[in-house]
């Protein structure tokens, strides 16, 4: 079975690449690329309170959705999503774990509170007022296709447009020296059930394992320091505005297919 979906707007944060519109050239070879450290912007479209409360992972979440979403034009209440992170709130998770073996024991309410993994997608309902369903998923080094293979499924079936946002920050010691992650990555896609202004995908699942797409070295290495990095092929091709096919990783010894039509 072959998923059609369009693509209506696009965001992206990661070394060297401020915000989707600012590294389109970068990514297709127009302009030189420099990795250079990730500044991730507080989201504004919470309260104060709120705001205050949120980690990195759910603040690069957030910042990738807002780009998709004012680019798509689509109201983001009216959008049902998906958010895909392999590292979730490691941060938070972190510093649970400390408490715990600290001698009361005692966990604070909002820690656990933003421990969770849709805690992204939580927040991201706060901030544009959305009570439309959400679906949160891991997927390890495979969490880009993971997420966007599910997506797209929502997509088909429901015939209604959906915000995707993969997202993954380092994790913090020492959960770093069991899953190494150098510098923080988000990818958001607004996909919708006909072709938009990025054009059209078609994905099919299939089995055995694929190798990497072949990407510029300078990219390349980007996509090593963090699993959503592997987001950057298909962004390379949206950026170049040229039709492109190769096939993504999923768990489990099978492979998502991608055909990206700008």
């Amino acid at each position: 079975m072959t998923l059609a979906v369009g693509i209506a707007g696009i965001g992206l944060l990661g070394p060297g690449l401020p915000g989707w519109t600012v590294s389109r050239a970068m990514l297709a070879g127009a302009a030189p690329f420099e990795s250079a450290p990730v500044a991730i912007p507080a989201p504004a479209l919470l309260p104060p309170t709120e705001r205050r409360r949120t980690g990195p992972s759910v603040r690069l979440a957030l910042a990738v959705a807002t780009e998709a979403v004012q680019e798509s034009g689509i109201p983001p209440e009216e959008l049902d999503t998906v958010f895909a992170s392999s590292n979730g709130e490691g941060q938070v998770i972190t510093g649970i774990l400390e408490a715990l073996h600290a001698a009361d024991g005692a966990i604070s309410p909002t820690q656990f509170h933003n421990s969770v993994h849709n805690a992204a997608a939580g927040y991201w309902g706060i901030a544009v007022g959305s009570s439309r369903p959400s679906v949160s998923l891991g997927g390890h080094d495979q969490v880009f296709a993971t997420g966007l293979m599910q997506a797209a499924v929502q997509v088909v079936a429901g015939g209604a447009p959906v915000l995707f946002v993969a997202h993954d920050v380092p994790l913090p010691p020492p959960l770093d020296a069991l899953r190494a992650t150098a510098a923080p990555f988000a990818a958001a896609l607004v996909l919708t059930p006909q072709r938009a202004a990025h054009g059209m995908l078609r994905l099919v699942h299939g089995s055995g394992a694929v190798e990497e797409p072949p990407l510029p070295a300078a990219l390349d290495a980007v996509r090593a320091t963090n699993p959503v990095g592997r987001a950057l092929p298909l962004l390379v091709a949206l950026a170049s505005g040229r039709s492109a096919s190769f096939r993504l990783a999923l768990l489990e010894d099978s492979h998502l297919v991608v055909e990206a039509t700008p």
